[in-house]
């Protein structure tokens, strides 16, 4: 099987979703590479992908897509901002910093509930975006303390946990809740694809995947796991 994956899927979706599928189907080989959101549904349907996992794909014609996943965004900053030393911070606290997130182009409708939900409380961020932003380069902009990043709870408390320097902080108050869709082609589907599909929906329900609440313990539960060990 071809997956195709973004980034913030990489600590914790992509891990559950594959340890559940191995577990159905032991005879199973899965392909994952790593692409940006808006690449997806195009490589699924021209056939170069068998299934893909997505932030808010784009509708495409000959391409299915079912929720996964929905989860809250939550922030991750360095140690060293103003805002590091609080518990948790509202979308309004942050009207006055900058933004570090991605290009539009490379997630539309991501891209777009994000400013939908600083909309809601009054006002549009200001916001620093640069081409083809890898998590390294991500994280060496979060060290300078000059911006903050908006990402998926199940990323960000990993992230915070496997980087020195960088804390994640819970979105308290109004929420920009993320969902992950998963893809494959409307054409009949191989057999493969249907029992790929079956254990990624068993995933979802028995880790409570529908349940951004549920969600979020988890992330934040596993992250001290991690520390105590």
């Amino acid at each position: 099987m071809r997956l195709g994956y973004p980034p913030p899927a990489s600590f914790e979706t992509l891990g559950a979703m594959l340890a559940a599928v191995e577990e159905d189907n032991p005879n199973m080989t899965v392909i994952a590479s790593e692409l940006f959101s808006a690449e997806i549904p195009g490589r699924v349907l021209a056939g170069e992908l068998d299934v893909g996992v997505a932030l808010h794909p784009e509708p495409m014609m000959g391409i299915r897509t079912e929720v996964l996943r929905v989860e809250r965004l939550e922030a991750v900053l360095s140690e060293r901002h103003r805002l590091a030393n609080a518990s948790s911070i509202s979308l309004a606290d942050l009207e006055h910093e900058t933004l570090l997130l991605f290009p539009r182009e490379l997630a539309p409708s991501y891209y777009d509930r994000i400013m939908e939900g600083f909309e809601r409380v009054g006002f549009q961020p200001r916001v620093t975006a640069f081409p083809n932003p890898p998590v390294h380069a991500m994280l060496a902009r979060l060290l300078g303390a000059r911006e903050i990043g908006l990402i998926p709870a199940s990323f960000a408390f990993h992230l915070a946990q496997a980087q020195p320097g960088i804390v994640a902080r819970e979105i308290v108050g109004l929420q920009i809740l993320a969902e992950w869709s998963i893809l494959w082609p409307a054409r009949a589907q191989s057999a493969a694809i249907e029992r790929f599909l079956d254990s990624a929906r068993r995933c979802a329900t028995d880790n409570h995947w529908l349940t951004p609440q549920d969600a979020i313990a988890t992330a934040k539960a596993d992250s001290l796991t991690a520390t105590s060990r």
